[in-house]
C-alpha cells in the first residue's frame, strides 16, 4: 500500500510539472526583481541620452564626445570579465547593493564637475556597474525562471528592458538638461532599484562561473557571426553615445531628442521578431543581409535629411532601428548555428566581447570622422560600417554553404541567449537548446 501511494505522489507531482503554468505564476519567482530592473534601467537609460546632451551644451569637442562612449564600453566589457569573481567572493545581493550606490552616486557627480576627463572616468565606472547589475540580473532571472516557460520570462524581461528605457530617454523632455534635476531623477532611480532586492525573502542563484572566450576559435566557428557581432558594436555604439548629439544638431528640443532615441529602440523592437522568424525557415545570412541593408537605407536617409521636420526624422530613426538593432540577435544565432552544444557558453560569452569592443571603439572613430570632416557624421559612419559587413556577408555565403535546418539553433533560444550572456553560464544544461 505504501508503494501504491509512492507512486500515485510521483505520478501526481510528474503531472504538476507538466501542467501549464499562468502568465503570473510563471513571473511570481522574479516579480520583484523585474521591478528593481524597471528603475534601474529607467534610470540608466535617461543617462544615457542626457549625459551626450549636457556634453554638447557645455562644447565638448568631438572626440571628447566620442570618449564618453567608449568610456562606458571599455568599463562595460572589463565588468563583462572580472564580474563573476567579484560576485563569487561578495555574494549577489551585496554586490547588487553596491553596484547600485556606485552608480547612483555617480550619475551626481556629473553635473558637479564638469570636465571631460572626470566625465570619462565617471562612465567607466558606470559601465563596470552596469556590466555586474546585469550579470547578477540576468543570472538569478534565468535560475528563478520554470524550464517549461523560459522563453516567456525572458521575453517580458526583454519588454520590461525596451519599455522602461524608452520611457527613460522620453524623461530628458521633463527639465532642462543644463540643470542639475534630470542628474538627480536618473540618481534617485538608480537608489530606488535596490530596494526590491535589498528586501526579497527569495534564496540567491548559484555562483556564476567565467568562461575565457578564445577570440581566434570563435572567429573560424562563425566569421559572419564574429564579424556581425564586432560590426553592430562599431554602429549601436556609436548611436548610443552621438545619436542624442546628432539629433541636437537637427535642432530638435529636448523633448524630441528623447522621442528620436526612443523611435529607434521601438523600431528594433517590432522588426526584431519577425526578422528571427525568417531567420529560422532562410539563410539567417540572407536575413542580416536585409537588416543591414535596412539600416544602412535609414542611414542615408538621415545624411541627406539633416534638416528634416521631426515626424521624417522619426520614422527614419525607427526604420534605422529595425535594421541595426537586430543584428546582434541574429549574429549570435548564426555563430550558434556552427557551433557544438558544448561551444554554446564560449561562443556567446566571445561574442558579447567582440560586440564590447566594437561598442568601445565605434564612438571613438565616429566622433574622429566628425572632427576631420568638420560636420556631423554619424549616420555617414554608421552607413560604412554597414555597408562592409553587407560586402564581409556576401563573400563569405559564396564560399561557405548554410549550416541545414536540423543543426540551427531556434532564433528565440539565440535570442534570449544574446540579452542574458556575461561571464557566465546564461542556460543551465537542463534549459540549453537541443543540437
Amino acid at each position: 500500500m505504501q508503494q501504491n501511494r509512492n507512486a500515485t505522489h510521483a505520478a501526481s507531482s510528474l503531472a504538476a510539472d507538466d501542467a501549464p503554468l499562468t502568465l503570473a505564476a510563471s513571473l511570481a519567482p522574479v516579480a520583484a526583481l523585474l521591478f528593481s530592473v524597471a528603475l534601474l534601467l529607467m534610470g540608466n537609460g535617461l543617462q544615457g541620452t542626457l549625459i551626450p546632451v549636457r556634453a554638447n551644451l557645455e562644447n565638448f569637442r568631438a572626440f571628447e564626445l566620442g570618449l564618453l562612449g567608449t568610456a562606458y564600453f571599455f568599463g562595460f566589457t572589463a565588468g563583462c570579465l572580472h564580474g563573476p569573481a567579484l560576485v563569487r567572493r561578495v555574494g549577489h545581493i551585496r554586490t547588487y547593493l553596491a553596484m547600485t550606490s556606485v552608480a547612483s552616486g555617480i550619475a551626481l557627480l556629473h553635473p558637479m564637475i564638469v570636465e571631460p576627463v572626470i566625465w570619462w572616468l565617471l562612465r567607466i565606472i558606470t559601465g563596470y556597474c552596469f556590466a555586474l547589475l546585469y550579470i547578477i540580473i540576468e543570472s538569478w532571472i534565468n535560475e528563478r525562471a520554470d524550464n517549461r516557460v523560459r522563453g516567456t520570462v525572458f521575453s517580458v524581461y526583454t519588454i520590461v528592458n525596451l519599455t522602461v528605457i524608452t520611457l527613460g530617454q522620453l524623461m530628458l523632455g521633463f527639465a532642462d538638461p543644463e540643470s542639475f534635476v534630470l542628474f538627480a531623477v536618473a540618481s534617485i532611480l538608480v537608489s530606488f532599484a535596490a530596494l526590491p532586492v535589498a528586501f526579497t525573502v527569495a534564496a540567491h542563484p548559484k555562483m556564476v562561473d567565467s568562461v575565457h572566450p578564445r577570440l581566434i576559435e570563435l572567429a573560424r566557428i562563425s566569421p559572419v557571426g564574429t564579424a556581425g557581432c564586432f560590426a553592430v558594436g562599431l554602429a549601436n555604439g556609436a548611436f548610443w553615445t552621438l545619436g542624442p548629439v546628432f539629433a541636437a544638431n537637427a535642432r530638435l528640443d529636448a523633448a524630441g531628442i528623447g522621442l528620436f532615441m526612443s523611435a529607434v529602440v521601438i523600431g528594433g523592437a517590432i522588426a526584431q521578431w519577425p526578422l528571427g522568424t525568417f531567420s529560422d525557415r532562410l539563410d539567417r545570412r540572407f536575413v542580416m543581409l536585409v537588416a543591414a541593408s535596412i539600416a544602412l537605407g535609414a542611414a542615408i536617409a538621415l545624411m541627406i535629411l539633416p534638416n528634416a521636420d521631426r515626424t521624417t526624422m522619426l520614422l527614419a530613426g525607427a526604420v534605422f532601428g529595425a535594421g541595426a538593432f537586430p543584428l546582434y540577435p541574429l549574429a549570435v544565432a548564426h555563430a550558434n548555428d556552427n557551433a557544438r552544444s558544448d561551444q554554446f557558453v564560449e561562443v556567446s560569452s566571445g561574442l558579447l566581447l567582440v560586440f564590447g569592443i566594437g561598442a568601445a571603439i565605434g564612438p571613438l572613430l565616429a566622433s574622429l570622422v566628425r572632427q576631420v570632416m568638420g560636420m556631423p557624421m554619424l549616420f555617414v559612419f554608421t552607413g560604412a560600417v554597414h555597408m562592409v559587413l553587407i560586402g564581409f556577408i556576401l563573400w563569405r555565403m559564396s564560399l561557405r554553404a548554410a549550416p541545414p535546418p536540423e543543426d540551427r539553433t531556434d532564433f528565440n533560444d539565440a535570442a534570449i541567449a544574446a540579452s542574458t550572456v556575461g561571464s557566465y553560464d546564461p542556460l543551465p544544461d537542463a534549459a540549453a537548446p537541443a543540437r
